[in-house]
Formats: C-alpha cells, sequence, structure tokens
C-alpha cells in the first residue's frame, strides 16, 4: 500500500510540476529613460530566456532594433509585432539554436531615421540625395553615435548585468527598414563586436522609394562601394539579408541583387557565410518579419 500511495504522489507532482514548466516561456525586463551620448533617450526590452533565473550557464546576445514592436502589442506601433520571443523559442525548439537573450531597443519616435541611417554611407551619398536626405531627418544624423553606445556602453552594461557570451561570435545585431540599414552598419563597421547580422527588408532606397525610381544607378553604386569597402573577409562571421515583394518591399530587389554580387565577390559564400532571400508576396510589416524571423534566427544563430 506504501509503495502505491508514494507512487500515487509522485504522480501527482509530476502532473503538477509540468505546467509550471510550460509556463516559463523567459521573462521581460522594461528600462525607460536610459541616457546615451549624443542621441535622445532611449528605452529597453530585455528577454531573458526560459531557465535564466534557474541556472549559472552564460549566453548569447542578440540586439534588436524598434524594441517596441518585438514582444508586446499594447506597446507596437501598428498593433502588429515581430513576436521576437516566440520565434527564439521556435528557433531554440530545433536543437540547432542556443537560448539567447534578446535586449530590444525602442526607436526614439521621430527621431528614428536620423539614428538608424548609416552615417558614413550619409557621408559618401551625392549632394543632391544627402539634401533629401537631410530633409527626411529633421536634424543631424547620429547613427554614429548610437553605434558607439551599443558597441560600447550599452553592451559593457548588458554584459556585466546578465550573465552573457560577449564575444564577437555570440553577439549578434538585427532589425528590418531602416533598422536593416542600421544591423548592415553596425556588420560593417564593428566586425570586432557583431559576428551576426540580419538585416531584414533593408531599406535600401534610403529616401522615399518614388523619388529615386526603380534603380537609381548613383544608390546601387553607392552601396556597392559601401559593402566592398568595408565587407572584408568571412572569418566566420554570418550575414543574413531578405526581402518581400509587396508595398516598400517591392522596390528593394535592384538594390539587394548588386548588393549579393558585392558580397560574393568579396569571397562570402551564399548559404555559408551569408544568406538572401526572397519572400513572394511578403509585405513591408511586422506580420511578415514575424512569420520568417524563426527562420532568420535558426539559420543567423545556429551553432
Amino acid at each position: 500500500m506504501r509503495h502505491w500511495l508514494g507512487l500515487l504522489v509522485a504522480l501527482i507532482l509530476t502532473a503538477l510540476a509540468q505546467p509550471a514548466l510550460a509556463r516559463d516561456l523567459g521573462r521581460k525586463l522594461e528600462y525607460r529613460q536610459v541616457e546615451a551620448a549624443g542621441l535622445p533617450v532611449q528605452r529597453l526590452t530585455i528577454w531573458l530566456p526560459p531557465g535564466y533565473d534557474r541556472s549559472k550557464r552564460r549566453y548569447p546576445v542578440v540586439y534588436m532594433h524598434d524594441g517596441h514592436n518585438l514582444f508586446d502589442l499594447a506597446n507596437s506601433n501598428f498593433n502588429k509585432i515581430w513576436a521576437a520571443d516566440k520565434a527564439m523559442l521556435a528557433a531554440m525548439r530545433t536543437g540547432r539554436v542556443e537560448p539567447h537573450i534578446i535586449v530590444g531597443i525602442w526607436a526614439p519616435g521621430a527621431d528614428r531615421y536620423r539614428q538608424y541611417l548609416p552615417a558614413s554611407a550619409y557621408q559618401a551619398a551625392p549632394p543632391a540625395l544627402r539634401a533629401r536626405m537631410d530633409a527626411m531627418a529633421g536634424g543631424p544624423i547620429v547613427s554614429d553615435a548610437y553605434l558607439a553606445w551599443i558597441a560600447g556602453p550599452l553592451k559593457q552594461w548588458v554584459d556585466a548585468s546578465f550573465r552573457t557570451r560577449p564575444g564577437r561570435d555570440d553577439t549578434a545585431i538585427v532589425g528590418s527598414s531602416m533598422g536593416g540599414l542600421m544591423s548592415c552598419y553596425a556588420f560593417l563597421e564593428r566586425p570586432d563586436v557583431f559576428g551576426r547580422a540580419g538585416c531584414v527588408s533593408s531599406h535600401w532606397p534610403a529616401i522615399d522609394p518614388r523619388e529615386v525610381g526603380a534603380a537609381d544607378a548613383q544608390l546601387i553604386a553607392l552601396w556597392d562601394k559601401w559593402f566592398a569597402d568595408r565587407l572584408g573577409q568571412p572569418d566566420g562571421r554570418r550575414l543574413w539579408l531578405d526581402h518581400g515583394t509587396g508595398t516598400l518591399d517591392a522596390f528593394y530587389s535592384p538594390y539587394q541583387d548588386a548588393i549579393d554580387r558585392r558580397i560574393e565577390q568579396s569571397g562570402w559564400r551564399r548559404g555559408i557565410d551569408f544568406q538572401s532571400k526572397v519572400y513572394p508576396g511578403a509585405e513591408h510589416e511586422e506580420n511578415a518579419w514575424a512569420a520568417r524571423l524563426p527562420e532568420i534566427f535558426g539559420w543567423l544563430l545556429a551553432k
């Protein structure tokens, strides 16, 4: 009788424990009014993966732009989110991706464009294009200060405050649209810090694409030289690029094709060192990015 009673108790305890374990989907931390030199006030949402609080392991980190659109509909601009936590959980379930900490950096409202437009590309742009960029920015371009903050004080604070693996190969940066440009900028300018980058639906026209036409030769030359001058050899790094074919994404193909050729000419192997994909019918919006984020994480962050 005692044997059966003990077995029954064990089964009950197991049944009670399983829902608790199933509920561990990670947890989020919010940091408001974060000061950053030369920048508008920043805000962070940080997601810690399941098991973080019960373990002593150290975790790789993904830095993501537009942090307000990553996790919670209540914070989002368009009632759409990337569901980055769910994408990470899906990638982890494949067994090919380790749990990662996600650092979501909120966009600073009207200052988003000038914070995300790559400063080195802006400086190399022809005067007429640069004037149109200035008109959109409404203030000085500060992406150089933004990158310096992410790669410096922010990363140092994250590495000191959480159990991270701080090395280049364990540090990724991901964003879409202007955030896609910013992610490529970080990857090219700070290869010592970011070993992985996801440049999703990158806004290669840089301004309203109707102002530059379907395939602006000056812009194509700008991006081609930008990559040629900075990309270097893969050296174990990994780069993801993509776009859809609907709405704003319909304008991106000529630029992405030229960039892909430059990357291959620089010795990067498609599918191994870099990936460039087209998603037919996908539009320039968060639901489309959410749909493919598990695939992005699955390739970009694979062991």
